[in-house]
């Protein structure tokens, strides 16, 4: 953002996280006040984190679905998968399989030690098993085996690529409406929105599963979230800012 104004070429900046700071957001906003149309975001739910929301140009995201296979013969876990650490709210999803007593395998890098060890103390007889940090062939085995996806954020999810990677798998989502994942999930059709920070709407959704068709989660892969899509989302926003200069 402070090299934009000293540069003769369009600058295209796509920002990856939402609102941090208020200074952050201040300097930001004068650029876009110079420079309108260069703001690209995720999520109209992350660009509403900022004063500028309004004018940034929704891109969403993707994954190589050649790395993701399909899989219509799940068992009967459930998947998380992201960084272990309080804002990911791992307990809410902990507690709802320790009420539905179905098996939750969890993925990830445990980035809060202590955090982990509460759950794990708090819901000692759950169904749980941590698979560790897989990498993308591994992880898309896994996840690919499973019923459906837990997504548990207690903050504002500026996107939120394990959705997708799940979607590549066919592997239905149950999430928080809250943040990315609520602008990912066809509710009803993908998956299941619940009331953020509700167990009790979230270990529902999860006896619903069954309703849903893993073949649309695939198909919705296909169609929002290739490389082909992402890149053709790239390019006609790119041609704007182009043409606007």
């Amino acid at each position: 953002f402070y090299l934009t104004p000293f540069l003769k070429t369009p600058v295209a900046h796509f920002i990856s996280m939402g609102s941090m700071t208020a200074e952050s957001d201040r300097i930001m906003n004068q650029i876009i006040e110079q420079h309108p149309g260069t703001f690209g975001v995720y999520t109209q739910a992350q660009a509403d984190t900022f004063p500028f929301g309004d004018r940034c140009e929704i891109l969403s995201s993707a994954v190589d679905l050649a790395l993701y296979q399909f899989n219509n013969q799940p068992g009967e876990s459930l998947a998380w998968l992201g960084r272990i650490a309080p804002e990911k709210a791992l307990e809410d999803a902990v507690e709802a399989v320790n009420r539905t007593r179905t098996p939750l395998k969890i993925m990830g890098r445990i980035q809060d030690e202590d955090y982990w060890n509460k759950i794990r103390l708090d819901f000692p007889d759950a169904p749980i098993e941590y698979l560790g940090f897989l990498d993308t062939n591994q992880l898309q085995q896994e996840l690919g085996k499973c019923r459906a996806l837990l997504m548990t954020p207690r903050w504002i999810e500026a996107f939120g690529n394990v959705a997708i990677e799940a979607l590549a798998c066919g592997v239905p989502i149950v999430a928080y409406r809250r943040g990315g994942p609520s602008e990912i999930v066809r509710d009803g059709q993908t998956g299941f929105l619940v009331e953020p920070d509700n167990v009790s709407e979230l270990a529902t959704a999860i006896a619903n599963i069954p309703k849903i068709d893993r073949l649309a989660c695939r198909q919705q892969a296909e169609v929002e979230y290739s490389l082909t899509a992402l890149g053709d989302r790239f390019e006609a926003w790119f041609d704007k800012i182009v043409n606007c200069a």
